[in-house]
């Protein structure tokens, strides 16, 4: 590492209390080397003592009587040094926090890297090969949190213009999801559809991502289901209004004339992304996003996960031991709402209906596979559902089952029209609106009695 970057650093965390305040719990002493790294544990030592800055006078008297500058070239070097740290030099605020959270973030998986070489010869004191995972995910991990809170007294202005603005927020292309989510789905998000296999999870985020695109939005399709050329092919369909299976006989010429034409209609941009099932998390997530930035300087509008169900949790091993299907998913679903928090976007996934809910023509949350608390996390739940009566009018039933955007009993199940060939779905008429029979949306005693024997380990 440079040792112009870490004076730079150490003159700051020395001089500037309120980036001292944000950064200093996220360096550890090891990240700097040579004589930084003992002023920098000099420093540590005085703000736990006394919690403030020193001045130049009183640092320059710790170092005097410490013992980690007993070695005369130390003090030397560490005099020398000192009146340059205590230098007034303007630097801009935003580089220099994003610049010591990149240099925090390069050096914890450094020193996990190293770590981890320890563990695999054998060497390491207390840790097994196990654990290898838990040490990458943590430095990955680092990340500083620039949000300190909402003074409830002092920004009462900043809530004010906060309840009087439209928030943000992108528009579906259906007209029945922009009511119930009072024209679309705002940043900082979880949004999840419920649904059989073969339903189509897959069909209406696919059909969403396209939409998303042709607003002009960027957006990153993240799939562990299917590879990126079928989740591709899915979206062609959509958004070049071919059959799927009529893809294949397209020729180069039509085929790049169609891709031309899309082009010009948005400057979005749709990054498809592959995992193996069941190996990726929030983690895996969070590096994509930023690789992504770095480059191509690609910032998604919002951000597809299919599916939710077997995505892996960065916090808890998957499924062993005595974690529970309820606990495990769960975690997935706060991870990925706290992803989508962390990077100001909505994320759109899907989970799988139990066995008894595969075929209802009304689910509720009951029906959640595996974990009947992810609903709690989402901020909005519907249910997918199709019967061979739907099939035959070519439709597809909505339900909502958790709705902060507005109130569920409102249109609380409607139809859209569904083109599983061309992978689209469509607004239908009012008439054919009237013919949905309304029925509670969540009945307890149903999910009582389903839960019964429900318990948490």
């Amino acid at each position: 590492m440079s040792e112009n970057l870490q004076q730079t650093i150490l003159r700051n965390v020395l001089t500037n209390e309120t980036y001292m305040r944000k950064v200093l719990p996220f360096i550890q002493p090891d990240y700097f080397t040579g004589i930084h790294q003992k002023l920098f544990k000099e420093l540590a030592s005085f703000v736990a003592k006394y919690n403030k800055l020193p001045t130049e006078e009183a640092f320059r008297v710790e170092v005097d009587q410490s013992d980690r500058f007993s070695n005369a070239n130390d003090y030397t070097e560490a005099s020398a040094i000192i009146p340059d740290i205590f230098k007034d030099e303007p630097v801009d605020e935003k580089w220099l926090e994003n610049t010591t959270e990149k240099w925090c973030q390069d050096q914890a998986v450094h020193k996990a890297v190293l770590e981890a070489i320890t563990v695999i010869d054998g060497k390491h004191k207390t840790l097994s090969k196990n654990s290898l995972p838990d040490l990458l995910q943590k430095a990955l991990a680092v990340s500083f949190d620039t949000n300190i809170g909402h003074d409830y007294i002092e920004a009462f202005s900043d809530r004010y213009d906060f309840y009087h603005k439209d928030e943000e927020r992108i528009e579906f292309d259906i007209e029945k999801l922009n009511a119930i989510t009072k024209g679309g789905l705002p940043n900082k998000t979880l949004n999840i559809a419920l649904a059989g296999t073969g339903v189509g999870k897959s069909l209406f985020m696919c059909h969403v991502a396209g939409s998303v695109l042709a607003q002009g939005k960027n957006v990153l399709y993240i799939t562990m289901e299917m590879s990126e050329e079928r989740i591709a092919e899915r979206i062609d369909a959509n958004l070049l209004d071919v059959p799927l299976d009529q893809i294949p006989n397209l020729s180069f010429d039509m085929f790049s004339n169609k891709i031309a034409k899309l082009k010009k209609m948005t400057n979005g941009k749709l990054i498809v992304k592959e995992y193996p099932t069941g190996s990726a998390h929030s983690n895996h997530f969070r590096a994509l996003l930023n690789e992504l930035k770095l480059k191509k300087k690609f910032v998604p509008d919002m951000i597809f996960i299919d599916y939710l169900n077997i995505c892996a949790s960065s916090r808890m091993k998957a499924m062993g031991g005595s974690i529970n299907s309820y606990t495990y998913i769960k975690a997935i679903a706060e991870e990925l709402r706290g992803l989508a928090v962390e990077f100001d976007v909505p994320i759109v996934s899907a989970t799988q209906t139990t066995r008894s809910g595969y075929g209802s023509s009304d689910p509720g949350l009951e029906d959640t596979s595996e974990s009947f608390g992810l609903p709690a996390t989402a901020d909005l739940m519907f249910a997918l559902v199709s019967n061979e009566e739907l099939e035959s009018q070519g439709q597809i039933m909505i339900k909502q089952l958790k709705n902060r955007y507005n109130d569920p009993a409102m249109h609380k199940r409607f139809v859209v029209g569904i083109d599983r060939s061309r992978m689209k779905l469509f607004d239908v008429s009012d008439s054919q609106q009237n013919l949905v029979q309304d029925v509670p949306v969540f009945d307890n005693s149903t999910a009582q009695e389903k839960f019964s024997n429900f318990k948490m380990e």
